[in-house]
């Protein structure tokens, strides 16, 4: 059988109730006591590496994990880490930044309810996870959740509290299990003998959602505290002009100051456009060094600029680094 490493990093799946509400406080042991099954699928060790809610997990942890994963890479043949669910889509898009060309399954999941109680999605989730870690058709960072196997780079949480939390956007589902198989629909093997590691992210990367009416005060502030900004715009993408050019000139000056601009869009699926409509065709092209970016959910878009700037601050190299597909996060 195959030697899988459990990492347990807290989130809903370790929560058990206190007077002030759920907190993580199960154990990665305990855990794995609940679901006894999985020895029957491989050799599992436990590893408990935080014990968070994942609303507090932030790029330093994802550091930790892929720390973690590097230093353990030839002892397993896999990885299952179990996360909380509010922040798991940022931690799978950084971790398939952070780790690339993995031969070797590295598989989150996690669940709307504890495994504590009786009426639970984890033990099925945490179950399935491991299968798929264990399969000989896994490679790379996957998120295992209700029954889809889902793009590391394409997931995103849609649903606050339904057992279908997530979904992949503008991708399909890499497997499902249906009736207690694996089935699966894109073949992803990986070739490379070892993986690349990453381990520097620059956090200063703000994302500013428009509204109608929105102004641009905010831009004086963020080129004091941030290396790159991601204007999250309306449909295809595109900027306002409300009788003045007020956002030409702040994303002028933005971009005079050697800092980063993608233009992205809040929309959840289809992506972006900007050539469509004059509101963001004229843009594009007064601005060349903006960065589009396309199909690519936000939270790929800002992970992936962590780890751009992270290896490099030249403009040429971060627009080439951004514009290469990794893990199919951009089509």
């Amino acid at each position: 059988m195959k030697s899988i490493l459990l990492i347990a990093t807290g989130g809903t799946i370790a929560s058990k109730p206190t007077e002030a509400g759920l907190a993580p406080s199960i154990t990665s042991e305990e855990i794995l006591s609940y679901v006894p099954e999985v020895r029957d699928i491989c050799n599992v060790t436990a590893m408990q590496l935080y014990n968070l809610d994942s609303t507090n997990m932030d790029y330093r942890h994802w550091i930790g994990i892929a720390k973690c994963i590097r230093d353990h890479y030839d002892d397993y043949d896999g990885f299952v880490i179990t996360h909380g669910t509010d922040t798991m889509a940022y931690t799978l898009a950084a971790v398939s930044y952070m780790v690339q060309n993995s031969r070797k399954p590295i598989v989150f999941t996690g669940s709307q309810k504890s495994i504590y109680f009786r009426d639970t999605d984890a033990r099925g989730n945490l179950r399935n996870a491991f299968y798929y870690a264990a399969s000989d058709a896994a490679s790379g960072v996957h998120l295992v959740f209700d029954n889809k196997v889902i793009l590391g780079t394409r997931a995103r949480k849609t649903c606050t509290k339904s057992y279908n939390a997530f979904s992949c956007i503008d991708h399909p589902n890499v497997a499902e299990f249906r009736g207690g198989k694996l089935i699966t629909f894109i073949e992803e093997r990986c070739d490379a003998p070892h993986p690349d590691f990453y381990l520097e992210l620059d956090p200063n990367i703000f994302i500013y959602k428009l509204i109608p009416g929105a102004d641009t005060k905010i831009f004086a502030f963020l080129k004091q505290h941030y290396d790159a900004l991601v204007i999250a715009s309306f449909g295809v993408g595109g900027i306002p002009c409300y009788e003045n050019e007020d956002f030409i000139e702040a994303i002028d000056d933005w971009l005079k100051a050697g800092k980063t601009l993608v233009m992205a869009t809040q929309v959840p699926h289809e992506g972006s456009d900007m050539a469509v409509y004059e509101v963001g065709y004229s843009v594009k092209q007064r601005f060349p060094r903006l960065i589009e970016a396309y199909n690519m959910t936000l939270e790929a878009v800002e992970t992936k600029l962590m780890w751009v700037l992270g290896q490099t601050d030249d403009p040429g190299e971060i627009r080439r680094l951004f514009y290469t597909p990794i893990a199919r996060d951009i089509l």
